[in-house]
């Protein structure tokens, strides 16, 4: 079977490898791969962390992929050699003052209703955790399952994993699908060329409805959601783990790396198309780092950048078949792309090659949409 996929983020190069492995000759459609949202994203794999009410089905999505995870690192780094920068050694979350406090109870007997594991701490306790932590803490959750991955190790490792598995990249941009008998029969580029195809896999995030040849309301409106990210550095590892804080009702995360990196982010921003970083967003992220661990203001500043999460309606993936025949989605992401890159790839690859979603997909195909759009 012949299959185009258009976009090269996590998803799509996940994907591609995976297709490819199974005997598919894949064409990989992109003009920068490997680079977009996943360069900003800090890699956070916490689906019990990030839950929240009336997000079920993507909890167990993401626990679907988060079990995936050390035997997809391990075969990816096998195979290619790349260091993906991985850990699976739990996440702190924390409270700034009584009401966030609150706030985590209420998360913790909701994830106690749902059967799953965290272990409450007090202030004194979350400080054992973590020596850096300010001393008004007030308590906080201890999630061991959860992790990290670094997404600037893991796209480049996944690009290698494609192009060894024998995936052909092409560096141009799509420009439209091919439509022939109502039929999606492969992709236009942006210089006129034609790559037909049995089936297309649409995966450009929050450009996935730009092509032209779309038939109108096939694909579900996905928005870009700015997020900015900061990179610090210390010359000794300033926290043990991830951790992620409520201060006054805000979220902030901070992810060290093995090399002394230290991830703080992210800025959520509904606004259009825009990757400026903000003097706004720095002072924010900053803000709210400082009062969880006043020590983070004497690290060394890297990078402060910004990039484009893509957002479906109800903030959840797309994927599986369109209306139009042989085109499937692979989009709307928004905040887990990263953590969903095992079970997406699994979930399209079957729908592309065997025209079927498998079980823990069927809720994000697009056909739930069909009523709004």
């Amino acid at each position: 079977m012949d299959v185009v996929i258009i976009g090269a983020g996590v998803v799509g190069l996940a994907t591609a490898w995976r297709a490819a492995a199974r005997g598919a000759a894949v064409t990989l459609v992109d003009p920068a791969p490997a680079s977009g949202a996943s360069n900003v994203a800090a890699g956070m794999l916490t689906p019990v962390s990030e839950l929240t009410y009336g997000e079920e089905p993507l909890l167990r999505l993401g626990l679907a992929s988060r079990e995936r995870y050390p035997s997809f690192v391990a075969e990816l780094e096998e195979l290619t050699g790349h260091d993906t920068g991985y850990r699976a050694d739990g996440l702190l979350q924390v409270a700034f003052d009584a009401d966030d406090l609150a706030s985590l109870e209420d998360l913790r007997r909701f994830q106690e209703s749902l059967g799953i594991p965290s272990e409450a701490l007090n202030g004194r306790e979350c400080r054992r955790q973590e020596p850096m932590l300010a001393p008004g803490v007030r308590g906080g959750l201890l999630v061991p399952q959860d992790g990290s991955i670094d997404p600037r190790k893991l796209a480049p490792a996944l690009l290698a994993a494609a192009e060894r598995s024998g995936v052909t990249l092409v560096r141009r941009r799509a420009a439209g699908i091919v439509v022939e008998r109502d039929t999606a029969a492969g992709v236009r580029l942006d210089d006129g060329t034609v790559l037909r195809a049995d089936r297309t896999l649409l995966a450009a995030g929050p450009w996935s409805g730009d092509l032209e040849g779309l038939p109108p309301g096939l694909v579900p409106p996905v928005r870009p959601v700015k997020g900015q990210v900061i990179r610090l550095r210390a010359p000794v590892p300033f926290l043990r783990r991830s951790t992620r804080g409520l201060v006054r009702g805000f979220p902030i995360y901070l992810v060290p790396r093995g090399d002394g990196e230290l991830v703080v982010g992210a800025t959520q921003e509904e606004l259009g198309f825009d990757t400026r970083v903000t003097a706004g967003g720095l002072w924010e992220l900053l803000r709210d780092a400082r009062e969880l661990v006043p020590g983070v203001t004497e690290l060394e500043f890297v990078e402060v950048s910004a990039g484009l999460r893509p957002g479906s309606p109800d903030n959840a993936p797309v994927m599986g078949p369109t209306a139009l025949p042989g085109l499937v989605l692979g989009t709307g992401h928004f905040r887990n792309g990263v953590l969903l890159t095992p079970v997406s790839a699994d979930v399209l690859a079957a729908a592309l090659l065997d025209g079927a979603v498998p079980e823990v997909g069927r809720p994000f195909t697009p056909d739930r949409f069909e009523q709004r759009v």
